[in-house]
């Protein structure tokens, strides 16, 4: 594919010529005529509204978004305001507290404040029925979201990945640009944190370690300190 793109609108742009993205939306129009599906249809690209391409410095990767009601905002792991933090959530939040010493707030678990920095929150597949995990993984979303990691690793701009679980850490296969930085880990959920491999990986202090000496700004993961707070 072609990745002379500035903006996600001239991707997006370039899609429209595609015909899995014509498939890709008459699935979508169908199920959230006939189902009820999250997160809301208007938030299905929250992320790339949030996080220009320009501005992308990490991309973190999760499955599909939450099944429950009122969880899922279109940015992987992230409830809005006002909603309990899931429990992988609350390890992410954990692993940031031990890695940089800072406070989080572990009652919001509204991540549009990294969004706008630079962290780019994906899901592999961007809808779910309600109460019916993966059931909206289908083969358009694996066309698109191929396109997507294509596109962010040809890019010339210093970018942290981050692979967290088995399924995310088998799209390295679409990762080939050595100017990039690709961490690994155990999924956060408390089924893979709890067996290891995710409290003390070290992803976050790495990553901001990577983007400095990249010449970029670390990323304020903490939710509750100001953009005052420097790395060591």
């Amino acid at each position: 594919m072609n990745n002379d793109f500035d903006t996600w609108n001239d991707f997006f742009t370039s899609l429209k010529k595609k015909d899995y993205i014509v498939r890709l939306h008459n699935f979508l129009d169908e199920e959230y005529k006939n189902y009820i599906c999250y997160p809301p249809r208007q938030l299905l690209f929250n992320a790339f509204r949030l996080t220009p391409l320009k501005d992308v410095k990490v991309v973190i990767i999760g499955q599909d978004p939450y099944p429950n009601p009122n969880q899922a905002m279109g940015l992987s792991f992230s409830v809005p305001k006002g909603i309990l933090p899931p429990p992988s959530l609350i390890n992410i939040y954990k692993e940031i507290e031990q890695e940089l010493s800072l406070p989080m707030d572990m009652t919001n678990g509204d991540l549009t404040y990294l969004a706008k920095q630079g962290v780019l929150l994906l899901n592999a597949v961007l809808s779910v029925r309600k109460q019916q995990r993966l059931s909206h993984n289908i083969k358009e979303y694996k066309l698109f979201f191929k396109d997507v990691l294509t596109l962010l690793d040809n890019l010339n701009q210093p970018i942290v990945f981050m692979l967290w679980g088995g399924p995310s850490r088998k799209l390295k296969e679409f990762l080939h640009n050595p100017n990039h930085l690709i961490l690994e880990a155990t999924h956060p959920s408390p089924l893979g944190a709890n067996q290891g491999g995710w409290f003390g990986c070290g992803h976050f202090i790495k990553a901001n370690e990577y983007l400095v000496s990249s010449g970029k700004k670390a990323i304020m993961w903490s939710n509750k300190c100001d953009e005052t707070y420097k790395l060591p």
